[in-house]
């Protein structure tokens, strides 16, 4: 079941975004030194607060029957008809049971039903495996920015709702 997350489901919601990007991190060598502003580092209550309060960010979470998050994603709405999908995750242990799918198609939903024609996202770009998963997904990669804070280039992507 997907549903809108409340602020006292945060704690949960940090926890399952940082051991989801710990993946990323671990793969490609990121860590609190060289990367501290990677999301498996930055997020916390208080940043998702900040997003949910300030941003007015859509924040959905997948949860098992037995009502255990699984993943995550939040939606920020944009100008000109365009919102942005960020931290759409899902615990390593349930990956590939199409969660990630489930919760790529809601967020899609949800932003065409508030009006959103472009859907963008940013990614790890040295991560071809979830570049190819969006493409797959109908999102064409735009361009590519290297940030001095990074030890990575961020990948930007995105697809018409």
């Amino acid at each position: 079941m997907i549903k809108e997350i409340s602020k006292n489901e945060f704690a949960e919601c940090v926890n399952v975004i940082k051991k989801s990007f710990q993946t990323v991190a671990d793969e490609f060598g990121f860590t609190i030194e060289n990367a501290p502003r990677f999301t498996a580092f930055a997020t916390t209550v208080e940043r998702l607060f900040y997003q949910l309060e300030y941003e007015h960010r859509l924040m959905m979470a997948y949860f098992s029957d037995e009502g255990k998050l699984l993943g995550y994603f939040s939606l920020m709405f944009l100008e000109n008809s365009e919102c942005e999908l960020s931290n759409l995750c899902v615990l390593p242990e349930f990956r590939h049971q199409k969660i990630g799918e489930a919760l790529l198609e809601n967020a899609m939903s949800r932003a065409r039903n508030k009006g959103c024609k472009k859907m963008k996202l940013g990614i790890v770009e040295e991560n071809k495996r979830i570049r190819a998963w969006y493409e797959k997904h109908g999102f064409t990669h735009t361009h590519t920015v290297k940030y001095d804070y990074f030890p990575f280039t961020c990948g930007y992507m995105e697809r018409d709702l």
